[in-house]
């Protein structure tokens, strides 16, 4: 079957858009199926890159049908100014589709993701600010506004004043800020209903029925494994799931129809955010990692976190994705080091342990534990084999293999469309 999901393997920022990309020449349909425009894709093709926040990156490949499904949650504004962006550079943008289903962003929304990160202080999760988190929690607690909600003023009117009944007090009261007025939320809100409507569709059907037709479907996570709800570094995580299992409520697939599921790993390791990274690194080589890897968020702007390879966190999303091969990226940003660490293991209150331990305190606790690798000194960007990569980036990336627990199918070896190196291929 030819359904296929593409996720991040650690703390998201891997390089999906540019996995992504390459198999959208390849593929019918390219499916985001959670978080919202706090996710980041940088794509490059040809001499130009571009950088997509709520968009499947599937877009910028003819021929290739983008959709937004029902787990994603949408701000309007960004999505109608990201596909005037598109247009403006030449873009086909008419073959998108957005679910029905999927949740709107509201300015209330984004005024509460902001209000309760400054309250928080220095307990602060690291949100982005842009809402994602309190239109989920809207969701879960059914006053959320749906795509589908813009066609029926009624409802729409309906369900903003039942959502700011209760938010205007915690807005007024906790937070000492005035009440926002319902008619305006509304009025704002339906000014978009007229632009997105020629995207709107039955996305769950029309997937589906793409699968049972022999069509090639696509799953694009966005965030990281480590950044799921569920099954992350929680509290300091997305609202959502990014995991392999997100994409079948995500977008309204049934798991008997994917057929394999691809991680995205960094050569390297990099978080943007709060929360425990064990082999976060404060150093020259921290330096060297962000400065060469280019490690700035594309949705945030802000600066990543760098550190090791962890094999731990690998070993973990090949567990609870159920992986069957990788994607290495950035292989190239380790180019001049003589010697690479690589964190194979964890020791917490002196043992050694190999799996990444289901308590959080534990987990902050973790120190790594490394064993170092071979570098290597010669470009590798011209790099079209696996034979073609100097013997110690060869070992370097079957250590890897070996210590995550799936295949490595591709590399990266430059931010380039062409500069990857496939050794299986994912259809």
């Amino acid at each position: 079957m030819p359904a296929l999901v593409l996720l991040g393997a650690q703390w998201g920022d891997e390089g999906k858009g540019k996995a992504t990309d390459l198999l959208g020449g390849s593929v019918d349909y390219v499916v985001r199926y959670q978080g919202g425009n706090n996710a980041g894709h940088t794509v490059v093709v040809g001499d130009q890159k571009y950088a997509l926040h709520l968009l499947p990156s599937g877009i910028l490949s003819p021929g290739c049908t983008p959709v937004i499904g029902n787990g994603v949650v949408v701000d309007p504004a960004v999505l109608l100014s990201e596909l005037s962006g598109l247009n403006d550079r030449g873009v086909d943008t008419s073959k998108l589709l957005i679910s029905g289903n999927a949740h709107l962003i509201t300015p209330y929304n984004v005024t509460l993701d902001k209000v309760t990160e400054r309250f928080l202080g220095k307990r602060k999760i690291g949100t982005t600010g842009r809402g994602i988190g309190p239109t989920y929690a809207d969701k879960i607690n059914r006053v959320g506004i749906r795509v589908q909600d813009l066609y029926d003023e009624s409802i729409l009117t309906q369900k903003v004043e039942a959502a700011l009944e209760q938010k205007n007090q915690l807005l007024a009261k906790v937070f000492n800020r005035r009440a926002i007025e319902s008619g305006r939320i509304v009025e704002e809100m339906l000014q978009y209903a007229d632009q997105i409507k020629p995207y709107v569709a039955d996305t769950t059907l029309i997937l589906n029925n793409a699968i049972d037709e022999g069509k090639v479907v696509l799953f694009e996570g966005g965030q990281g494994t480590l950044l799921d709800v569920d099954h992350g570094t929680y509290p300091f995580v997305t609202s959502s799931n990014p995991t392999s299992g997100g994409a079948c409520t995500g977008a309204g697939v049934g798991p008997t129809k994917i057929s394999r599921v691809i991680g995205i790993l960094k050569a390297y390791t990099t978080r943007v955010g709060a929360g425990p990274f064990p082999t976060e690194l404060f150093d020259e080589d921290g330096e060297a990692l962000r400065r060469i890897g280019g490690e700035r968020g594309v949705t945030t702007g802000r600066d990543r976190r760098c550190g090791w390879f962890d094999a731990v966190i690998a070993r973990y999303a090949t567990r609870v994705n159920g992986l069957t091969d990788f994607f290495l990226t950035k292989l190239d940003v380790l180019t001049g080091w003589e010697e690479i660490p690589v964190c194979v293991a964890y020791e917490i209150d002196g043992k050694r342990v190999e799996e990444l331990p289901y308590s959080q305190t534990d987990f902050h606790h973790a120190k790594p534990i490394y064993e170092t690798l071979p570098g290597w000194s010669e470009d590798i960007t011209k790099a079209k084999t696996f034979a073609d990569l100097p013997k110690n980036a060869q070992n370097y990336v079957k250590a890897l293999e070996d210590m995550s627990g799936a295949p490595i199918s591709a590399i990266g070896v430059g931010p380039g469309r062409t500069e990857t190196i496939e050794i299986n291929s994912f259809l």
